[in-house]
């Protein structure tokens, strides 16, 4: 009788068969070997796409917050562990039709030779197959850290191009109103500045949007480490839009006093490659400030 009843407590703590498994028990034998099989052949698949983001993170400056990208998003798969192991897996075949949408974006960006296509299908592509082999409540947990990967794809050109031109004459725009307030005439026409001594144009390079691009990436992971409230981190990332606008219409600026005051060459030479980096290091500074500022409303808000 008691060799029974041990054996039917055993029982009734084992999994039923075909039913879903939990993370701290043996996921089954043809599951894992089809996702190491899986595995292998999307590794193969973007290998090279991958390869070439991960060189342009490297070597283009505009692009280098993506190498945070990879980091900040495993430290979210870290700091969710707990919640991932207690999910029960339950494969859903309704996430092969995201895999099916991802190859197909993967061909055409291939085919189509538009490496945003190409980049993006990979998280597509990864969606889809955590809903295949571990269902959508599998994917509820892990939906934040494989949405935060688009960050590190660098927006299309087409994007880029339809952004740019407005963001040049604003900059232009804001320049000749405040250098005359600093004493010095200008005469604008569209993104070309007159100064007496030069003539200043605001290219594409000095639109201020691959600047903007990696603040907006930067207020999310610093919203996330910095703060609890969703509303909060999100006011920062729209704060991060203006600031950006605005440091890069008072590099501007500061440029065309360094012409009137140093003159052409010094200012179009180690200040003007210099002062991107310096510009963006006060946009980090007015994010901070942002932050403090939001942090005191909410404080006297409740304690009034």
């Amino acid at each position: 009788m008691t060799t029974a009843l041990f054996a039917s407590n055993e029982a009734s703590h084992r999994p039923a068969p075909g039913g879903p498994a939990r993370w701290t028990r043996i996921i089954p034998s043809r599951i894992a070997l089809g996702a190491i099989l899986i595995g292998t052949l999307v590794a193969a698949l973007y290998f090279r796409i991958l390869g070439r983001l991960a060189i342009d993170w490297w070597q283009v400056p505009e692009d280098s917050h993506g190498l945070l990208v990879p980091l900040f998003s495993s430290y979210l798969l870290w700091s969710r562990r707990a919640a991932i192991r207690n999910v029960i897996l339950a494969p859903e075949w309704s996430g092969a039709g995201i895999v099916c949408f991802g190859l197909t974006v993967l061909l055409l960006g291939e085919f189509g030779a538009n490496v945003f296509l190409a980049r993006t299908s990979f998280v597509i592509l990864l969606t889809g197959l955590v809903v295949v082999f571990g269902g959508w409540e599998l994917f509820r947990q892990l939906r934040f850290p494989v949405m935060v990967l688009l960050l590190g794809i660098p927006p299309p050109a087409l994007l880029l191009n339809y952004v740019t031109l407005p963001l040049q004459l604003l900059a232009a725009q804001v320049a000749a109103v405040l250098l005359p307030l600093c004493g010095i005439p200008v005469l604008r026409e569209g993104n070309v500045i007159q100064l007496s001594a030069i003539t200043l144009e605001v290219a594409e390079a000095c639109s201020g949007i691959r600047s903007l691009i990696s603040l907006v990436a930067m207020a999310i992971f610093y919203g996330y480490f910095a703060e609890t409230s969703n509303l909060r981190r999100l006011l920062l990332v729209l704060s991060s839009v203006p600031i950006a606008i605005a440091a890069n219409s008072v590099r501007i600026v500061v440029t065309g006093l360094c012409v009137q005051h140093l003159g052409p060459d010094r200012a179009m030479g180690f200040f003007h490659e210099f002062s991107g980096w310096l510009v963006f290091l006060v946009s980090l500074a007015g994010l901070f400030l942002v932050h403090r500022f939001l942090a005191l409303v909410w404080r006297r808000g409740h304690t009034s």
